[in-house]
């Protein structure tokens, strides 16, 4: 047995002896400081160009906007006719605050228990690698897809992804993928469970204005700015209270299923003894989709009639999509992926997915997509201080591609495929 002491000497190295190559491969990719606000989009572009070249996978590149390239692997299936699987992944990575982290946060440092430290170790350079090394070991089996399946890297999900697949779907190169199910990033789990996601919330960003008499400091001034922005501050707040009891006192509700309110700027004032003629309030909310939209804002048209005469609000953003993907047993797609889940014993956790990804896009454009990322036994630190994945566990999620891939590329046509 080799000394304790050596290993972790090693374990520094870039590839160090004895390192599973998938290993090794991850942690190149991890290296490549596509972080915002400047991702270097060009390595990660390099790194992809050598590994459609290693697997011979033709490798099409879509400038969507000047500097903000989609690159598509194909491996063309035996029936290229029926309609295609994607594999969904983007290739930048959130900021990081370097002095919260123990290690680098792009040298992915890899520890005596495995677990490698990096920004995107979980969000989700894992997810990239592992469809990668999954289609590598299915190629050199010989098997061969029946659907063809399309691998997408795509830029800027972490900044909303308007300069990436928001504006990708609308376009005819994405249509010509014909694409009939996609799998995109989902959340680790610490449970032995694996969550799934087959929905998400919608994000409202509301900036609520409140006008009102102005004067002097000293005075008791009727109908001021302020008084109206505390009443419609006590509305949004109150119901964040009353979600927030119904999340807390719910067996089955996670964060998915109710709507969460965060109040996140408030403006307004020239000086102290000043009354302002305005005072805004923003507010970031996150909208499930059993909840009826329409009904939604005609509640906050009403706190803001209530709070006083010529309160407006606007939205900075406000998504109005609330397809969800089906996981109703006899649903094909579904079906073919659950079963091949079941078959390793994995236990499913369906959820609502908390915050935004890049299926929301693909959903709004009348494909099912689920957002799975294999990560059990792994604390969520995506966008935290010391992401981390255990190397261990990242193994793992290949072995699951390389069942999950061909189950849903084996789909038998469907209706409307006939």
């Amino acid at each position: 047995a080799t000394p304790k002491g050596k290993r972790r000497e090693k374990d520094e190295n870039s590839s160090p002896e004895g390192e599973d190559p998938s290993v090794s491969l991850f942690r190149d990719y991890l290296r490549l400081r596509t972080v915002h606000p400047e991702p270097d989009y060009d390595a990660a572009l390099r790194f992809l160009d050598r590994i459609a070249e290693e697997l011979e996978l033709p490798l099409k590149k879509i400038e969507v906007f000047p500097g903000r390239v989609i690159s598509i692997m194909t491996w063309e299936g035996t029936n290229p006719t029926l309609k295609s699987i994607l594999l969904n992944s983007h290739t930048d990575v959130v900021p990081v605050y370097q002095e919260h982290w123990k290690y680098d946060a792009f040298s992915a440092f890899k520890d005596a228990e495995g677990n490698i430290y990096a920004r995107g170790s979980q969000d989700m350079k894992c997810v990239t690698i592992q469809y990668i090394q999954a289609v590598r070991r299915l190629k050199a089996r010989g098997w061969k897809p029946t659907r063809t399946l399309h691998l997408m890297f795509v830029p800027d999900e972490e900044v909303g992804g308007y300069k990436g697949m928001e504006t990708f779907v609308k376009q005819p190169e994405f249509h010509k993928l014909n694409i009939g199910f996609a799998l995109d990033e989902g959340l680790a789990n610490p449970t032995d469970a694996f969550t799934v996601f087959y929905g998400e919330r919608n994000p409202w960003w509301i900036t609520v204005h409140c006008p009102g008499s102005p004067g002097h400091g000293s005075r008791f001034v009727e109908n001021t700015a302020a008084e109206k922005l505390r009443h419609v501050m006590n509305s949004f707040l109150d119901f964040r209270e009353k979600e927030k009891h119904r999340l807390n006192t719910s067996e089955c509700f996670t964060l998915g299923d109710v709507t969460t309110v965060n109040m996140t700027m408030v403006k307004g004032g020239v000086a102290y003894n000043v009354i302002p003629a305005e005072m805004d309030v923003s507010f970031d909310l996150r909208i499930p989709p059993t909840v009826n939209l329409q009904e939604f804002e005609r509640q906050i048209k009403q706190w803001c009639k209530e709070a006083g005469e010529d309160v407006t609000y606007d939205f900075a953003q406000k998504h109005m999509n609330q397809n969800i993907t089906s996981t109703d047993e006899s649903d094909p797609w579904w079906n073919a992926f659950s079963a091949s889940c079941k078959e390793m014993n994995m236990t499913l956790k369906k959820e609502i997915f908390p915050a935004a990804t890049d299926s929301r896009f693909i959903r709004a454009v009348g494909i099912p997509a689920i957002g799975f990322s294999p990560m059990n036994r792994t604390p969520i630190l995506l966008h935290d201080h010391n992401e981390y994945l255990n190397e261990q566990v990242f193994l793992k999620g290949i072995s699951v591609y390389e069942r999950i891939i061909p189950a849903l590329a084996s789909v038998a046509a469907l209706p409307d495929e006939a």
